[in-house]
């Protein structure tokens, strides 16, 4: 039986699931696939400024991880769907959870960023 997991344990196997899930494009790509399943292009196209390999790496762990699943349907040319598996949703709705939570409050992150640079800066 595997221990609970403990992603301050750098040891932990969750720390690796952890920073796929929650780098720049497995949450990105998380959060769109819970709009539905796409093809790598479709992805590619809505998921703008990640480049090809990374969108391809990023697939590759969310679905070793259990979060993504491919389905290859045998036609030629052939066709490749992600879509999301049940424990892909459940943290894809935690991360757009996020997203809009952001989105939501930009102008107040965007105010303090711009202070901090501005104190930093010596401009205050």
């Amino acid at each position: 039986m595997m221990p609970e997991g403990d992603v301050y344990d750098r040891n932990c196997p969750s720390r690796a699931i952890v920073g796929h899930a929650t780098s720049q494009w497995g949450g990105l790509v998380l959060g769109k696939l819970l709009d539905g399943t796409l093809r790598f292009g479709e992805l590619r196209r809505a998921v703008t400024g990640v480049s090809e390999k990374m969108l391809a790496q990023t697939l590759q762990a969310l679905e070793r991880d259990g979060l993504v699943h491919r389905e290859v349907h045998p036609v030629i040319p052939p066709r490749v769907d992600y879509s999301l598996t049940p424990a892909g949703t459940h943290v894809a709705e935690r991360i757009r959870g996020l997203f809009g939570w952001i989105q939501e409050n930009l102008p107040e992150l965007v105010a303090a960023q711009r202070a901090y640079d501005a104190q930093r800066d010596g401009n205050v």
